[in-house]
């Protein structure tokens, strides 16, 4: 406990952002050095793949994300960051020390592992899509199934919660130029006032929500952007907007950005103004999904852990996580974990300045992380094994 709750603190006074994480990784790096267990280096600029086990069938990866947020920390503490501007406000840090504990634990019990276990650290969740580039890297290389968890404020202590199926949407940004004629605001007739354009498009693309999706299928737009002009009295050339637009399927996701482009473009026209519209691929995430088995395997797991009434069965939410690259390509299960005590006082969800960890969770965590992965290992044995000698060293 008082280990991990060291390793967190460490990582917590120097937050690194995505792809920059190298003195989180060389921390890393160092603990695994210590256990004397293998990695890879570099997978995607600064993560890491370890492995414990046989080298052997089957393969299943426990993941923890690495990279901190572009903001101040306001929280008092002794180990407060020391980098400004930049702070650990969704907890990647205690997912960091977590996996790290359920390394040392399995690595005690290395030789009684029924298969391998992959921990991929992984770098730039935040918008960098950073499992995508892990996957491109080949982390997931023979690996049969993945599992991660995300420290929670707002479920109790000692209470997970997750769901089978859609769990957090598809995720994407967009921005926009729409484009007029500026001029004098006291004669408008000879502008083209992209101002109204931009409040028109605004408008219609709220009704691409409430007007043409299916009220059971739960989708978003949100405009959070809106630059333009900079006098009381001048008509812009030209307005900026941009917004975030989710959804629960591929199919729903994709209208929803080919109906954005439409609705910009044709209603800035109505306007007498052009407009172009750009979608941010890096940060386009699709559905984090999870696995119907792996959802049963993680109630079981748990529930003889934690007692299944501390096993919460939640409603998709729209939030998004990169996760979802990982449980596209292979089934995963993705999971809260709660953190919530209310003598302790309240906690802040993710991306406050103020969001604290409550460390005392880290056991748990550490204990689920390892439990599913070897549970995982013992209940999906190779059906064919090769003759004693013949087998290829998966590592």
């Amino acid at each position: 406990m008082d280990w991990m709750v060291g390793i967190r603190r460490k990582i917590h006074e120097n937050p690194e952002l995505g792809y920059e994480e190298f003195e989180t990784s060389k921390l890393i790096r160092e603990e695994l050095d210590l256990m004397g267990i293998p990695y890879k280096f570099p997978v995607a600029v600064t993560g890491v793949v370890g492995y414990i086990g046989t080298g052997k069938p089957p393969f299943v990866a426990l993941r923890a994300d690495m990279d901190a947020l572009a903001m101040e920390e306001l929280v008092e503490w002794d180990h407060k960051s020391k980098v400004p501007g930049k702070m650990h406000a969704c907890g990647h840090d205690a997912h960091v020390a977590m996996l790290l504990g359920a390394a040392k634990m399995l690595q005690e019990h290395r030789n009684n592992l029924q298969g391998t276990i992959a921990l991929i650290f992984q770098p730039a969740e935040e918008g960098g899509g950073g499992a995508k580039k892990m996957l491109d890297d080949g982390a997931l290389e023979n690996v049969n199934a993945i599992f991660a968890l995300h420290v929670s404020a707002r479920y109790p202590f000692g209470v997970v919660a997750s769901r089978p199926g859609p769990i957090l949407a598809a995720s994407s940004f967009f921005e926009a130029v729409i484009n007029g004629k500026g001029g004098h605001a006291a004669i408008p007739q000879h502008t083209v006032d992209p101002i109204l354009a931009a409040s028109s498009v605004i408008v219609s693309l709220q009704h691409l929500v409430s007007r043409e999706a299916d009220p059971l299928d739960s989708q978003v737009v949100s405009i959070g952007k809106f630059q333009g002009g900079g006098a009381f009295n001048v008509i812009p050339d030209s307005v900026t907007i941009g917004g975030t637009f989710r959804a629960f399927s591929k199919e729903s996701f994709a209208e929803l950005k080919q109906r954005i482009e439409e609705v910009i473009t044709k209603q800035a026209s109505v306007q007498r103004c052009n407009a172009s519209v750009i979608f941010d691929e890096k940060s386009t995430y699709p559905v984090s999904s999870n696995n119907k088995d792996l959802h049963e395997h993680f109630r079981k797991v748990s529930g003889e852990m934690l007692g299944i009434k501390n096993i919460i069965e939640i409603q998709p939410i729209m939030g998004a996580e990169d996760f979802a690259f990982f449980s596209e390509a292979i089934p995963g299960l993705f999971f809260f974990l709660g953190m919530k005590n209310e003598t302790q006082g309240p906690l802040q969800s993710g991306h406050s300045p103020y969001y604290r960890v409550n460390e005392d969770i880290f056991p748990y965590g550490a204990a689920l992380h390892a439990s599913l992965a070897t549970t995982y290992l013992l209940e999906n044995q190779p059906k064919h094994t090769s003759p004693k000698g013949n087998y290829h060293d998966e590592l």
